[in-house]
């Protein structure tokens, strides 16, 4: 029997197993590529979606697991290509480095603004741990959702 999934406000079907990693349903049948299969062992976050709004490891993630939950992906906060203001925080902040681990801060960060829109610099800190960048220092990704939070608020962290 198929598994049934919503993905970014769609229900789709896959007829992988169960204990099959959320990770290789969206890259491989569903093609949404933008999470990314790094360490698959949950250690550096580049898998990150969120499920019913609240930021999960897609690599250890069974599929039937999340049958029922709403899961966004990354492709999910922005629809037609549409950035994000956070997203258009860390561009202009030229934060983003060879992009690999961006898609999970992303996630991780929108789940930050959502959760508290008057971020401080050591609550993007800790949000940040479980997402692991070897290009960066950090300064700059921290830098930039602070300036986006301070500005928009709420807005900061909207769906596309």
């Amino acid at each position: 029997m198929p598994l049934a999934l919503t993905v970014n406000g769609e229900v789709r079907l896959s007829n992988a197993g169960p204990m099959t990693p959320l990770l290789d349903i969206l890259r491989e049948e569903f093609q949404l590529t933008g999470a990314k299969p790094v360490c698959r062992e949950g250690f550096c976050g580049a898998c990150m979606v969120l499920r019913d709004g609240r930021p999960i490891l897609s690599c250890l993630t069974p599929a039937g697991l999340v049958e029922g939950s709403d899961i966004c992906t990354i492709e999910g906060l922005s629809p037609g290509g549409t950035l994000t203001p956070l997203q258009d925080a860390l561009e202009s902040h030229d934060a983003v480095q060879c992009g690999m681990c961006f898609p999970g801060m992303v996630i991780t960060l929108t789940h930050a603004l959502r959760r508290t829109h008057d971020l401080t610099d050591a609550e993007v800190r800790q949000a940040l741990v479980g997402n692991i960048c070897r290009c960066t220092g950090y300064e700059r990704i921290v830098a930039a959702a602070l300036a986006i939070a301070a500005a928009h608020g709420p807005e900061a962290a909207r769906d596309g």
